[in-house]
């Protein structure tokens, strides 16, 4: 059994509820969720917008590889009306599903890194985390989440709700 570390987060809709869909689509469809974080309020990160996003960090344990769950998100977010913009810029979305973590691998795919790479740099993926996993070494950075979140830069906004 493999244990898999997902990012939800949404500013568009009725975010609390799309974001509790995703997690049925998720134990339905990736594996069974074991440990989920509060809802967190935080500030769109790298644009402006006036919605502010909700965020959820949830472990699960499922039999699929890093691949499969990648497929597997996309399909949920497209369920859930997520329409990807061509341009690489940041933009508001009704879901967003990051992998975090799978195990403690490290993983390079044209279309999948895993650690995700920017998630130190980012007080909304480290503050549910730090919920969940704060003992939990990144495997690339050998510090804990809770020390990463301690050193974290970004002053950004983010309110446990």
């Amino acid at each position: 059994m493999n244990e898999v570390v997902l990012l939800l987060g949404s500013n568009l809709g009725n975010s609390k509820v799309i974001i509790e869909k995703a997690c049925v689509k998720i134990s339905q469809s990736i594996g069974n969720i074991t440990v989920q974080s509060s809802l967190y309020l935080s500030e769109p990160w790298g644009f402006i917008h006036e919605n502010y996003f909700l965020n959820k960090a949830i472990l699960c344990q499922t039999r699929m590889n890093a691949a499969q769950i990648l497929d597997g998100i996309l399909n949920i977010e497209k369920e859930l009306g997520r329409e990807r913009l061509n341009n690489a810029k940041y933009s508001a979305r009704t879901i967003d599903i990051d992998i975090l973590f799978y195990n403690a691998d490290i993983i390079n795919l044209d279309n999948l890194q895993i650690p995700h790479p920017r998630l130190t740099e980012r007080r909304f993926v480290l503050e549910p985390l730090n919920e969940i996993i704060p003992g939990f070494i990144h495997p690339e950075k050998k510090l804990s989440i809770q020390n990463l979140l301690n050193i974290c830069t970004d002053k950004s906004f983010v309110k446990k709700l």
